[in-house]
């Protein structure tokens, strides 16, 4: 479990770890507080170079979005598969795309570089959520997946 924006929070909860928004706590404290084991994620929205120096922070994954219109987030600017293409070169960690993903346009994240979609409405606002999550996950049975970029 990973909870979003509050690492106290997630330390007390017993959560795997935590995502870190850019007005939330900072990365060297966030790991100086929860320590190495502790999950922690940075939301980089559309920029790459935010995601290098979370890498270089020991951030354990890096997330942009949103990727596309997203009803959770309606005022979140749209960044893009293209920010994928960029940083997946230069990013190490797992990259999240996150942000308006649903099976029927998540393919170019996946194509782009993603190792990983964060969604919500693309799979609980669907008529049949099983079946879009069955199809979510068949995205990541293709050879372009981590072991041969």
């Amino acid at each position: 479990m990973i909870v979003n924006d509050d690492v106290e929070l997630g330390m007390q909860a017993g959560a795997d770890g935590v995502h870190l928004g850019r007005d939330d706590t900072g990365l060297g404290e966030a790991r100086s507080r929860a320590g190495n084991d502790f999950i922690i994620g940075v939301s980089c929205y559309d920029e790459v170079e935010r995601a290098e120096l979370a890498q270089a922070g020991g951030a354990d994954y890096v997330a942009f979005g949103a990727m596309f219109p997203s009803t959770t987030k309606p005022e979140a600017t749209p960044a893009g598969a293209g920010v994928i293409e960029r940083a997946r070169p230069r990013i190490r960690i797992p990259i999240v795309a996150i942000g308006g993903i649903t099976p029927d346009n998540a393919g170019s994240l996946v194509e782009a570089g993603a190792d990983i979609l964060a969604v919500v409405s693309g799979v609980f606002a669907a008529r049949d959520t099983q079946r879009a999550a069955r199809r979510f996950a068949r995205l990541f049975e293709s050879p372009i997946q981590a072991g041969e970029r």
